[in-house]
């Protein structure tokens, strides 16, 4: 008989039961363990009406609240921001009766303080079989991020120096203001700020100071202007002003002027003080252009034609000087052209010995031609080379010019010819001069002595101890040193007992208005007798007439220059004329 089958064990529904709460209980504390386990992510529990069944210390680090103070709360209440709370109310409704569940996405939540907390948020529901279904937010905090991307979008528009909006948050926002006044029909500023002689500043104190100088101006600056101004820095010493809502151009004047103002006050910085002054060049929209570049370029057109005014002062932009802005570019690509082909050319202009009537020196003038051959006026050459600091490149070619020509006079009837050359206050400022104009003389195998250097009473009156030195040092090597167009500037006897001068040139307007005027013939009596008496040689310049010749003689000068005795003439003339001169 086969054996009977066993019956199969019947288990009762409530041991199912039983079991299966038991499994979810374990699957339960394994969950929370899990999400206990996590220290930087903040987990939340929520019931079906989104009070508070489970709350994480990681919540507590990241909202600000307790688990006592979270527990039975209100999602909405505790870290809903107003703005939110209606969507986030509807979200969790349509999960619960629709089955759509809320995507994860980077949020602003708000802490127990108050201030926004940004996290990337993600929501499971659990439980949504039975009528007891749960919602779960697990939360990672995003602070970090968001720091590190807000101090990457400072380096990028803002100034590290003086804290101000740089040069591409500047051009976003005009580009923005310029859109929006278009639209409304209004007008904008855009004021190009230069500091005036802040190089010298610079170069002299060092840059440390520099930029301690540069935050404490960019500080007053900003303490002047309306909360709809948008002061920033351009670079090195420049700053772009952009204005909004004023008065026409008067208002624009009035706080402008207030600006400078505010400057002239002067800044102590570690205990020393300093006087800054500034230029200030304006265009308007849409008057002076409709783009971004027109704008900026005009404004910084008409700063430029401030700094040429005296500095210190206020230019709007008008249609010429955007003429003369680009004759100052032909000039210094000219000037520019010309070094690069040695194409520039000394002329000289013989000093005559009113004694002998002979000549010993004479003056080596620069001069530029253009394309054409036409000579450019060195009144206008000469004022776009030092502003474009090419002065230094140019200084250095008529030094090495010069050397050079007296080389090649050795041997001659001029071999004895001093050739005096005209220096700027520019580079006096050069602590290599004399050392580089000793140096080029000695490569030429000449005597300090054949070499004689002019300067402008301003520039030297005005200098410092150190250019002071410069021409100390080029005196005792044996450099003959006068004084150019003395009378006009300065013109301090105390200055001339002091300094370093081996003669003087008395400026042609005195000898003009001496001819017909007692008071100027008395200067300049006075002059030539106080400049014998510290033992100087006196030169009178633009002798044109044999009138102005017998005075010159009369009142005792040593030498003149002129066009009654030579126009300036290239080096090839100079044999002829020194000849025709002797015979």
């Amino acid at each position: 008989m086969p054996d009977k089958q066993r019956p199969k064990t019947q288990v009762s529904p409530a041991f199912n039961e039983e079991h299966s709460q038991s499994s979810l209980d374990r699957s339960e504390r394994k969950f929370y363990e899990f999400i206990e386990s996590l220290p930087m992510v903040a987990v939340q529990g929520y019931d079906r009406n989104r009070r508070v069944i489970y709350w994480n210390e990681a919540s507590r680090r990241l909202y600000g609240y307790t688990r006592q103070e979270a527990q039975g709360r209100l999602l909405e209440e505790l870290i809903i921001p107003d703005y939110m709370r209606e969507g986030v109310i509807q979200a969790h409704n349509n999960w619960l009766e629709n089955n759509i569940s809320i995507p994860a996405a980077e949020l602003e939540l708000k802490h127990k303080e108050g201030h926004l907390v940004p996290v990337y948020s993600s929501h499971v529901m659990i439980k949504q079989d039975t009528g007891e279904c749960e919602m779960f937010c697990i939360d990672i905090s995003l602070q970090e991020q968001k720091k590190a991307r807000e101090e990457l979008y400072r380096n990028a528009t803002f100034d590290d120096l003086t804290e101000l909006p740089n040069r591409r948050f500047m051009e976003a926002e005009l580009s923005a203001r310029l859109d929006e006044a278009s639209r409304l029909e209004r007008e904008l500023a855009v004021v190009f700020i230069d500091l005036d002689n802040f190089k010298l500043i610079n170069d002299t104190l060092g840059h440390h100071h520099g930029d301690k100088l540069l935050k404490a101006v960019a500080d007053t600056l900003r303490k002047e202007l309306r909360n709809c101004d948008l002061l920033s820095r351009f670079g090195g010493d420049e700053f772009v002003l952009l204005l909004f809502d004023f008065d026409g151009p008067e208002g624009i004047h009035e706080l402008l002027r207030r600006l400078i103002g505010a400057l002239d006050h002067g800044f102590t910085l570690d205990g020393d003080s300093y006087q800054v002054t500034a230029s200030f060049g304006v265009s308007l929209f849409p008057d002076n252009g409709a783009t971004i570049t027109e704008l900026m370029g005009n404004a910084d057109a008409a700063m430029y034609q401030a700094k040429e005014k005296g500095k210190n002062s206020v230019c709007f932009y008008t249609p010429d000087i955007n003429d003369r802005l680009i004759h100052y570019q032909d000039i210094t690509s000219l000037l520019r052209r010309a070094i690069a082909t040695n194409t520039l050319q000394l002329y000289f202009q013989p000093q005559i010995d009113l004694l002998q009537g002979g000549t010993d020196s004479c003056e080596a003038l620069l001069r530029c031609f253009d394309e054409n051959g036409k000579a450019v006026s060195p009144a206008e050459f000469i004022p776009v080379a030092e502003k474009s600091g090419l002065i230094h490149r140019i200084g250095d070619w008529v030094i090495e010019a010069a050397c050079g020509q007296l080389k090649a006079w050795k041997g001659t009837a001029l071999e004895n010819i001093r050739v005096d050359i005209n220096l700027s206050g520019k580079q006096l400022n050069d602590p290599n001069l004399a050392e580089k104009i000793l140096q080029t003389l000695h490569r030429y195998e000449l005597t300090p002595a054949q070499l004689g250097v002019e300067l402008t009473e301003n520039e030297v009156f005005g200098g410092d101890n150190g250019q002071t030195k410069q021409l100390e040092r080029l005196k005792h090597a044996g450099v003959h040193i006068s004084i150019d167009d003395f009378g006009t500037g300065y013109s301090s006897l105390v200055y001339l007992r002091k300094l370093p001068v081996c003669g003087i040139k008395i400026d042609r307007s005195f000898l003009h208005y001496a001819m017909e005027n007692e008071s100027d013939m008395a200067i300049m009596r006075a002059m030539i007798t106080v400049g014998h008496t510290l033992g100087l040689s006196i030169v009178v310049e633009g002798v044109e007439t044999t009138e102005q010749d017998q005075l010159v003689k009369d009142l005792g000068c040593d030498l003149a220059q002129g066009f009654l005795y030579a126009r300036p003439m290239p080096e090839a003339q100079m044999p002829a004329f020194l000849a025709g001169l002797r015979a």
